[in-house]
């Protein structure tokens, strides 16, 4: 029998933008415990975006962009009688937010030879006019999942 499930933590928004979503992205982008330098990164990288997107909130342009890579399924591994099939399972909005943000996180650490501000601020812009590499993901995602299910029934 399993034990209790942990409990979920409220993140508290942070102070610039009063936002959950920008304080979660910055949670997520630190490393180590620095959250002085995941807050220079991150507010450099909203920085940028204003001026990418000429648009007075960066706020609203980072939203968009999150909304646009969000995936609405993603497949689980599971063993069934010897064989491991990929199984289709719908993602809530909460999961699917949290793995849009490590997605933008992760395309963004593999480009090279740039300040981390300049490649969140280009991922983020890409997924906010849909392209880049979080939406393929996203896109290739929805592909396996689509291919996969048949065995949608193995999801008990």
């Amino acid at each position: 029998m399993r034990r209790r499930r942990a409990p979920k933590r409220e993140v508290l928004p942070d102070p610039k933008y009063n936002s959950k979503l920008v304080s979660k992205f910055m949670n997520i982008v630190m490393l180590e415990g620095k959250k002085s330098v995941a807050e220079k990164i991150v507010y450099g990288a909203f920085e940028q975006l204003k001026k990418k997107a000429q648009k007075d909130d960066a706020l609203d342009v980072f939203q968009k962009a999150i909304e646009n890579a969000r995936p609405k399924v993603e497949l689980k591994p599971r063993r069934v009688g010897g064989a491991t099939y990929q199984i289709p399972i719908e993602v809530d909005v909460e999961r699917g937010t949290t793995i849009a943000l490590r997605w933008l996180r992760d395309f963004a650490r593999a480009k090279k030879g740039r300040p981390m501000e300049e490649k969140l601020s280009d991922e983020i812009m890409q997924a906010y006019q849909n392209q880049g590499s979080a939406i393929k993901k996203k896109q290739d995602t929805h592909k396996m999942a689509e291919a996969n299910r048949a065995f949608a029934h193995f999801k008990w």
